[in-house]
């Protein structure tokens, strides 16, 4: 099956009977004399809002119009409408004529004239018709000009021109009205108004007296196969036997009949050679082992926009980003089209693909999808001109002034540096600059290359002269100037370089093509393999993660939408980490799921597409000299090796020609058919050109082969438990399922064709829509089911931004569908602003509020914090401000993307579009009726998926934008038991993040709030808090501390419930508070994080602390299994991917933690004291330490190990106790497991405290820690943290110097 790609070989390439033709049909196509000048009224329509436009900006400028460009066209510049003139043969069944499309690409821009003084070269261009099922077929066409002889199209031309000149005279003797009073000065018009109108008339005026009036004609050949340069050959001696002095040996009808009928295809891997009028042409085809067909010239491409362009707008076809090549020169836009989704090998373009946009299909450009398209410059416009439906995600390619604009973001090429310097090797050789060259703009035709000393491959042909040097610079001065240049820079000395004949003049010569030819197909093949070889090498071990369906094919078809082909995670984990954005992002793309679907379908080689085989067979190449286990992926660059027995095979091929087609001969025409007068292409005769010969001579003569293939062929289906066109019916199925259209329906359109196509449009933008929502939502439940629903919610990074930018980029695929008027680069910023600024105007309201008409207090969100912090009021417009108040993102696109983070971060995106799009007065005035965003059901439906959003916590917008300043809001919490009011001593806090932390800031004693700006410190985690114990009464029962983003609206909450003061709790002045963010109070019941363990001990530590008496107890069971959780959520954090860890601190300090599990171990059987005296674990170990001491002084006989472990023990506990800070007993405890966590001596610490006397005098026997295998059971657990490396957070070890 062709499926958008370019190997015709899956449908045509083995075919017997009619399609096996060269050519299908020969087409003319031109001026229709009986139906006279009509103007082409779609592209002059255009042309005219055009000019029009251009009036209105500049009535001023006159003056540089010397072409008078800013008139209306003159007749000589306008187009009318072209005619197919005739098609042989009339319709041929594999491949019916679709007169429409062929007269459109034949003539793009219709018909042109011209007179005597006007340039009249012939132009070649190549074209494609995309079918339904998205196979191809190929069109050549050479235009050229013919004396128009009708007299009565020559005197409509002059009353055209009467009529012409009449409006200008008019528009030039008009006074402009001034526009503002400081325009009242005179104007370029009335000062240039005289020499304007004398030049405008000699450039562009036609006398019916004494002007020969030209016209354009084109003949064009439609073939199956893109044989580029052959068409070429034959059309060109076709116009050439026209315009000769002498007439052609035969009549044209043999020439156009030997190509129609009896010029077969070129069987796969064999060469054909046929007869033109004047010279043999001659055409091969790859083998199956082989890169695909392709026929135009690379080199060019690389000479119009240098190396790096090239592979920048490579990147973008592989990403899927809309493309617009932009150029006067239609076979330029074919040939970088062509080039770039033939450099793609082994993956296939599935999206729109129109390499030349006729002008009168203008409006697809709205097209919501990735497309690939080519439009046609007048060499007048620049850029600024142009305005594009959507620039948000566009790849603008100036191919004539060597530039290209890219989309924001744009990921590198894996290894871009040595993969350009491979391919300006390659060129090098062929003397071509690694930049892009304005010189080759003219004279492609006419350039000859040379080949340098170290490919001198001419050495066998025997063809070099006495000094080709000497003879060719007279030819070739401007190409030797350019290399000489070249060679400056590179240093290679022209002596060596041997400047080949002519080949076609030497008549010794081996290869049958000619000179230029050759180079072209050693060159192409060359590049080709270098990039085949990046796919080759990136994707080596791609089949591993393949994943194959576990049902029949006919029910993994229906649910295809559904199914992941491919483990794009355990891909991407293997890959070094520079590949990864581009990577990430290829592997979402339609190109790589076609890719791997076919893969899927194909079970053993014969069945494989041409293309899939032929890569599947360098990738197994790759793996025997290779052989390396395939996880360790290296960034090593590995070059392609393979160029040679590829050159081989094309010039074995080219040297030795496997097939001659018949030579033309005379046909049985009547006396008298078959003159023509020269200069003019006839109408050829019909009756001898409809039909082709009853026997086909040649299908006889090359037939055998074939014929046992196709019979092969066919047996081997018939075992296959899927018939081949069953197969073909589900690849192709598999083909459009994330494709709309490939092409537009080249007709003249009438408005339902439009409709229907807007309409299609709609329902693919829905499907995309659903799809993608649904695979973000997977990734992050899937990996939050996998964690229980603890810790973080977690995707990687670069994954994530992945699916968001490609969201993005979804949602201004939507906002541009149907603009009435484009305002900025991004739709989506555009529409917003539109909304900020009739918002603004209705209800001027003193900045900083929100509009009050939106926000009822029901829209309040609410949240379990009580009053204590008001959440922040739901406010698009707010929002909106936030996002241009950060001065870091310049662009529209950039702010656009920005606010969909933010509104992705507050769970908002659905509600605020739902917002903005209720001002329907604003949607009507902006969009077409045609518009997606006008279609009520599907944007109902496309809300809906954006909603599912809010069920999972993204981290998107704080973890992107990290240098950007936020206002953050703090609110410490003081108990109300105990009155906090008379509270004398002055608080400060200090917020730490995962990015960055605030520095110790003062808090008013009287609010005990703060609001601050300082850089996004990332996700919140600790909080330390503390006071200067001033004033008479310096203790405090500390509740709670809450701090809110004050952009994203994110809340934390650092529970306290402690004492902090003197002489009261454990005496702490400072401690050190972990927080969690505070989910919604809506989605509380819902979301529940943790799950309860038996008796949930959830408020202990709070009863534990105030009231040292009423602890609630917990059994030996309970609390071995607190301490089995804690460390499991440490083991856990570590076994995922770095860029995925949630908060570690939490999970040594916070609810249920470490240092919590390890405090019910010591805490369980502690003798408890008299009545109010309350006694910390500190103090216990304070009392182990002086007794390891004072056993280290007296020389006990204990082992080394012991004594090591005793000095580590002691010189913590001193550490800790002599620091500066004012940290209570608990706060001490807390340093101490943190630090012995980080260093791996907790299990150590524990055996010692379990075997000193100490703990018999201070425990009771029931205790945990005197049941000596509940104490091994600890050790044993406590040992698993060994081997992972712990860092703590500053926050948490201040002042501690080891």
């Amino acid at each position: 099956v062709n499926g958008g790609g370019h190997n015709a070989t899956g449908a045509r390439g083995s075919c017997l009977g009619p399609s096996c033709r060269f050519a299908d049909y020969f087409v003319t196509c031109g001026l229709d004399t009986e139906s006279g000048l009509e103007p082409d009224e779609l592209s002059a329509l255009c042309q005219y809002i055009q000019a029009t436009k251009f009036r209105d900006l500049g009535r001023g400028n006159l003056a540089s119009a010397n072409a008078g460009e800013n008139f209306e066209q003159s007749p000589l510049r306008r187009t009318f409408k072209s005619k197919v003139l005739a098609h042989y043969p009339e319709n041929v069944e594999w491949n019916s004529f679709d007169q429409d499309a062929v007269g459109m690409l034949c003539m793009p821009k219709g018909l042109s004239f011209r007179t005597q003084t006007d340039i009249r070269e012939p132009q070649f261009h190549s074209f494609i018709i995309t079918r339904e099922d998205g196979s191809r077929t190929y069109g050549f066409a050479l235009t050229f000009f013919e004396e128009v002889t009708s007299k009565q199209i020559c005197s409509a031309m002059q009353t055209l021109y009467h009529m012409h000149n009449a409006e200008q005279y008019d528009i030039l003797h008009t006074p402009p009205t001034p526009r503002s009073p400081e325009d009242t000065r005179p104007t370029p018009q009335q000062l240039h108004a005289a020499p304007t109108l004398s030049r405008l008339q000699r450039f562009n005026s036609y006398d019916i007296s004494r002007d020969t009036l030209y016209v354009s004609k084109c003949i064009c050949l439609i073939t199956p196969m893109a044989f580029a340069q052959a068409c070429r050959r034959v059309l060109e001696q076709l116009h050439q036997a026209v315009t000769s002095p002498q007439p052609p040996p035969l009549p044209l009808e043999s020439y156009v009949y030997n190509v129609l009928y009896e010029v077969p295809l070129p069987p796969v891997g064999r060469s054909l050679k046929f007869s033109g009028v004047y010279g043999p042409v001659v055409c091969q085809r790859p083998s199956t082992a082989e890169l695909p067909l392709f026929d135009f010239p690379l080199q060019e491409v690389f000479e119009l926009l240098g190396v790096e362009n090239v592979l920048q707008l490579f990147t973008c076809a592989l990403l899927e980003i809309q493309i617009l090549l932009y150029s006067q020169h239609y076979q330029r836009l074919m040939t970088v089209a062509e080039s770039i989704t033939a450099l793609m090998f082994p993956f296939q373009w599935q999206h729109v693909y129109v390499p030349i946009l006729p002008a009168s299909l203008l409006h697809f450009l709205d097209a919501p999808v990735p497309y690939l398209m080519g439009l046609h410059s007048n060499g007048q416009d620049d850029r600024t001109k142009l305005e594009l439906p959507q620039e948000a995600n566009l790849c603008f390619v100036d191919i004539d002034n060597h530039f290209i604009e890219l989309p924001e973001d744009l990921p590198q090429f894996p290894n871009k540096l040595e993969f350009i310097q491979e391919i300006s090797e390659v060129l090098l050789a062929f003397g071509i600059s690694s930049e892009a060259n304005p010189q080759c703009s003219e004279g492609q035709g006419k350039r000859r290359g040379f080949r340098s000393g170290d490919m001198a491959s001419d050495k066998r042909n025997g063809n070099l002269a006495g000094s080709p040097l000497n003879s060719y610079l007279l030819r070739e001065n401007q190409t030797i100037a350019r290399l000489q240049a070249l060679v400056k820079r590179t240093g290679v000395s022209l002596e060596k370089l041997d400047v080949k004949e002519d080949t076609s003049t030497n008549k010794d010569s081996k290869v049958q093509c000619d000179e230029e030819e050759m180079k072209m197909h050693q060159l192409n093949i060359r590049v080709r393999e270098v990039f085949a070889n990046r796919f080759t090498q990136m994707f080596s071990d791609y089949e591993v993660f393949v994943i194959q369906p576990s049902q029949d094919k006919e029910s993994w078809f229906s649910n295809r939408d559904q199914m992941q082909n491919f483990d794009k995670a355990s891909f991407l984990s293997d890959q070094p980490e520079p590949y990864l954005p581009f990577l990430s992002r290829f592997l979402e793309t339609q190109m790589f799921a076609s890719f791997i679907d076919s893969k899927i379908l194909c079970h053993d080689d014969e069945d494989k597409e041409h293309t899939l085989r032929v890569f599947d067979s360098r990738v197994d190449k790759i793996r025997m000299l290779n052989v390396r286990t395939p996880t360790l992926r290296t960034s090593m660059y590995q070059k392609c090796t393979n160029i040679d027995e590829a050159e081989k095979a094309i010039e074995m091929r080219l040297c030795k020609i496997d097939h001659t087609a018949l030579h033309p001969h005379l046909l049985d025409m009547k006396i008298g058919q078959g003159r023509y007068e020269p200069g003019f292409f006839p109408r050829l005769q019909s009756d001898v050109l409809s039909t082709g010969p009853t026997s086909n001579k040649w299908a006889k003569r090359s037939a055998p082969a074939q014929w046992r293939r196709k019979d092969r062929q066919k047996q081997h289906a018939e075992h296959l438990y899927l018939d081949n066109d069953q197969r073909e019916k589900y690849i192709q199925e598999a083909r459009n399922l994330g494709t709309t259209l490939r092409q537009p329906k080249l007709s003249n359109l009438s408005p339902s064709v439009i409709a229907q196509t807007n309409w299609k449009f709609v329902e693919g933008l829905l499907k995309e829509c659903r799809n993608k929502t649904k695979r973000m939502l997977v990734e992050k439940m899937g990996r939050e089911a996998v964690e229980l629903g603890h810790g973080e919610v977690s995707i990687t990074g670069v994954e994530e931004n992945t699916l968001i930018a490609s969201l993005c980029d979804l949602l201004e695929r939507i906002w541009s569908h149907g603009l009435q008027v484009k305002q900025g680069k991004s739709a989506l910023w555009s529409h917003l602003l539109h909304y900020q600024e009739s918002k603004e105007k209705r209800d001027a309201t003193p900045a900083g509020l929100g509009p009050p008409g939106i926000i009822h207090d029901t829209e309040r969100r609410k949240s379990d914090a009580g009053c204590a912090m008001p959440p922040l009021k739901v406010s698009l417009i707010q929002d909106m401000r936030h996002i241009q108040n950060i001065s870091e993102i310049k662009t529209d696109v950039g702010k656009a993307r920005a606010w969909v983070r933010l509104s992705m971060e507050k769970k908002l995106l659905s509600r605020h579009l739902k917002q903005l799009l209720s001002d329907h007065e604003l949607t009507k005035k902006l969009y077409k009726r045609y518009a997606f965003l006008r279609c009520d059901d599907e944007k109902e439906q496309f809300l809906y998926h954006l909603l599912s959003f809010n069920a999972v916590d993204y981290f998107c917008f704080t973890n992107v934008f990290t240098t950007i300043m936020i206002p953050y809001h703090l609110v410490i919490v003081p108990s109300k038991k105990l009155g906090g009011s008379m509270f004398t001593a002055n608080p400060w806090v200090c917020v730490s993040g995962e990015l960055a932390e605030t520095g110790v800031l003062q808090v008013p004693k009287n609010t005990l709030e703060i609001t601050f700006e300082c850089q996004n410190l990332g996700k919140l985690t600790t909080v330390q808090m503390g006071h200067d114990n001033s004033g008479l009464y310096a203790k405090w029962l500390v509740e709670c501390v809450m701090v809110r983003n004050g952009i994203t609206g994110h809340t934390y909450k650092f529970p306290c419930g402690r004492w902090l003061g003197k002489g009261v709790d454990d005496g702490s002045l400072e401690r050190i508070l972990v927080g969690e963010l505070v989910t919604n109070m809506e989605n509380e019941d819902r979301m529940c994080r943790t799950p309860p363990m038996q008796q949930s001990p959830g408020m202990m530590r709070r009863f534990v602390t105030i009231s040292p008496n009423s602890k609630p107890k917990l059994n030996t069971g309970q609390i071995q299994e607190g301490v089995g959780e804690a460390i499991n959520g440490i083991v856990k954090h570590f076994h995922k991917p770095e860029k995925e860890r949630g908060s570690l601190t939490l999970l040594l300090c916070g609810e249920y933690g470490l240092v919590w599990a390890l405090e019910q171990v010591f805490q369980h059987g502690f003798k408890s004291p008299r009545l109010f005296k309350n006694v910390f674990i500190w103090d216990f170990l304070e009392k182990a330490q002086v007794y390891f001491e004072s056993t280290e002084q007296s020389q006990m006989t204990q082992d080394e190990n012991w004594h090591m472990r005793v000095r580590h023990f002691c010189h913590f506990m001193r550490a800790i106790n002599s620091t500066t800070r004012n940290i209570g007993k608990d706060g001490k405890f807390q340093m101490l497991v943190c630090l012995g966590a980080r260093d791996h001596l907790l299990h150590h610490w524990i055996a010692l405290l379990a075997e000193c006397p100490i703990t018999a005098q201070m425990y009771e026997d029931m205790a945990l820690l005197k049941d000596h295998s509940l104490v091994n059971s600890l050790i044993r657990v406590l040992q698993t943290l060994q081997e992972f490396n712990i860092t703590l957070e500053a926050s948490l070890v201040k002042g501690i110097g080891i």
